[in-house]
């Protein structure tokens, strides 16, 4: 009986075990002489003749409005360019056929600090290397960005804005802007996007509601980034905000009942009245805005004539407003009778007023209050408030300057020019008021 070392498919295995043994032995060689001088590659980099060249502009600062170049002379070529800022972006760029020559195919950022670091071979194979600091001039006027609402805790309904101090209009500038404006939460939100409502107003929201008692973090990373023309992105303050649970508000206007639900359980129902034909209720989903706990309502805000059959001047408790034209959920102790039954109100939920306290006392700014079956138009998606989330996500990702949307995408609906007396945020003079 042969050895198991005599079978023919070790006696192959021997052979090729030699083989390799055989391969390896230069190669262990030529180590042993790179360590003496014999590789160029083993040695270490000398100071290569690389030539860093830039615009520069008054105190030796580089324009950042021109490209970053490196050259190399005397037969050498260049390994690897690698420039960072101090933050740690890159710049993207590209070499020449020959590898002579490096140039920057992004814009450098203004008012920054860069760090070059060119890896280059001389014509025997010996690597070189050269690192360069520098500093961009500062932009003239940068681009800065607000954003909102304020810091706080709020419902998973709350859209984020952020206003731009300047106008941008063109598509790759807006694409500039929105890929630097970071927003993430914790626990991690549906994936969302940024909607650009006008030139200079963006919001964000995720596919669905946010978490509930979640943490939002939003930034902007645009400082010293190049925009357009000669417009950079400013620094500017992060945003933290909160949320509370999911709270839901549903009013079906075709049996005059509201349900109430937190976190997705009904703790509710109460009876409510809303728009009577001619001052129909809008449909559609619609976010807190505010609440004030004593409203003078007067026709005369909403352009109905002193005197009319439809007019009022009436002291109005426990208002939480859901439109900036004037549509609130508030307490309407003289409709009671009503409640439930029929329509009467000029466009506002009303409700009793321990009903009212009650709704006052457990919604905040951002939770949802969704009207249905009125007869009245669909809540329009940012000229009256926040109606962000009656736009369908296919339709909302259109308004992305990241995601192949047109420029400026149209919202589903038509819409109407804001009132000139409804301010953006909270204001201090008077605002229309529906009953």
């Amino acid at each position: 009986m042969s050895h198991a070392t005599d079978t023919p498919r070790y006696r192959a295995l021997r052979r090729t075990a030699l083989s390799c043994a055989l391969l390896i032995a230069p190669l262990a060689v030529g180590l042993t002489a790179c360590g003496s001088g014999g590789n160029p590659l083993a040695a270490s980099p000398h100071e290569a003749a690389a030539a860093v060249s830039f615009g520069t502009a008054a105190g030796g600062k580089a324009d950042p409005n021109k490209p970053l170049k490196v050259a190399v002379k005397d037969g050498s070529r260049i390994t690897d360019v690698t420039a960072t800022d101090s933050a740690g972006r890159y710049i993207a760029g590209r070499r020449s056929a020959d590898d002579t020559a490096w140039q920057s195919t992004a814009p450098l950022a203004a008012g920054v600090h860069y760090t070059v670091r060119v890896s280059t071979e001389d014509s025997d194979g010996h690597p070189g290397r050269k690192v360069v600091s520098f500093d961009t001039t500062s932009a003239d006027a940068g681009l800065h960005v607000a954003f909102g609402p304020d810091a706080g805790t709020y419902g998973v309904g709350q859209p984020i804005t952020a206003v731009l101090s300047k106008p941008v209009h063109d598509k790759a500038a807006r694409a500039a802007v929105e890929g630097h404006l970071r927003v993430s939460s914790t626990p991690q939100a549906a994936k969302g996007s940024w909607y650009w409502v006008d030139d200079k107003t963006l919001h964000y929201r995720p596919q669905t509601y946010w978490p509930a008692d979640a943490t939002i973090t939003v930034s902007s990373g645009l400082s010293g980034v190049h925009v357009q023309g000669k417009l950079y992105g400013g620094a500017d303050k992060p945003l933290t905000l909160h949320t509370g649970d999911r709270i839901e508000a549903i009013t079906d206007a075709g049996t005059d009942q509201m349900t109430f639900k937190d976190n997705g359980k009904v703790i509710r129902t109460m009876p409510v009245t809303t728009g009577k034909p001619g001052f129909d209720t809008r449909n559609g989903i619609k976010v807190v805005l505010e609440k004030q706990q004593f409203v003078q309502m007067k026709s005369e805000t909403v352009g109905i004539a002193a005197g009319s059959s439809d007019s009022y001047d009436l002291p109005v408790y426990w208002a939480t407003r859901v439109t900036w034209s004037g549509e609130y959920v508030h307490a309407a102790p003289w409709s009671v009778g009503s409640q439930g039954y029929a329509n009467v109100s000029h466009g506002c939920t009303g409700m009793s007023t321990e009903n009212a306290e009650w709704f006052f006392e457990h919604v905040r700014p951002g939770d949802l209050v969704q009207v249905v079956n009125s007869q009245g138009p669909m809540m329009t998606a940012f000229d009256n408030g926040f109606g962000d989330w009656n736009m369908s996500w296919s339709k909302w990702q259109q308004g992305s300057a990241l995601s192949g949307g047109p420029a400026a995408a149209a919202p589903d609906q038509d819409q109407t020019a804001v009132d000139a007396t409804v301010p953006a945020t909270h204001p201090a003079r008077l605002r229309p008021q529906t009953l």
